[in-house]
């Protein structure tokens, strides 16, 4: 199959946590927009310190305390910038890939005391139709064979080892945890088999 993901375009990006290059990919079949964020040399062979992050604009942008996204993203460019090399992929697949209006539908499912996987469910949506194999579209294209990658999400990580990205070692990212959000991780690690441990 040809690669559905074209990349269009680069630029230099200043952040809090240093100067990164933002590459920017659309996938053909939807038109949807992507992008990557790298910093150092990630082509030099050895496994690159890698994340890939799904949009959460209610985490990452509102500092929303419903989720761990915002914190995850935050503590995964602070990882880059701390080891000076790194890529990290950021798939725009809002509320697990059902997008942003269903997920303020269910976010008030969630306030009446049904958890993250029940108020898909109760919406007739996934529980998760995110396409994790788009970063592997976006890793052939940045050289990247070999990652180190931060996330606690096993299908994150059999996804990528299926689509023939070789996981050197993963590497767990358990940030962001309050009050607010305890019976959400909870559920991610009860019901979508997520590693929080330590």
């Amino acid at each position: 199959m040809d690669n559905p993901i074209r990349y269009l375009t680069s630029c230099r990006l200043p952040t809090e946590y240093g100067v990164f290059t933002m590459h920017g990919f659309e996938d053909s079949r939807s038109g949807q927009e992507h992008i990557a964020l790298t910093m150092g040399d990630w082509r030099d062979g050895s496994p690159v310190l890698s994340r890939i992050h799904s949009e959460c604009l209610t985490g990452d942008a509102l500092a929303s305390q419903k989720c761990d996204c915002g914190p995850q993203l935050q503590a995964a460019m602070r990882a880059v910038q701390a080891e000076g090399r790194g890529v990290i992929v950021y798939l725009r697949q809002e509320g697990r890939g059902i997008g942003l209006i269903n997920k303020i539908r269910a976010y008030a499912l969630q306030d009446q005391g049904i958890d993250t996987v029940e108020a898909n469910l109760a919406l007739g949506l996934p529980v998760d139709a995110r396409d994790f194999s788009i970063a592997k579209h976006i890793f052939d294209h940045l050289g990247v064979a070999s990652v180190r990658l931060l996330t606690n999400n096993p299908e994150k990580l059999q996804t990528m080892r299926d689509s023939g990205i070789n996981i050197a070692e993963r590497l767990p990212l358990l940030v962001g945890r309050n009050p607010e959000n305890q019976n959400y991780l909870d559920t991610k690690a009860g019901k979508l088999k997520h590693m929080m441990e330590r």
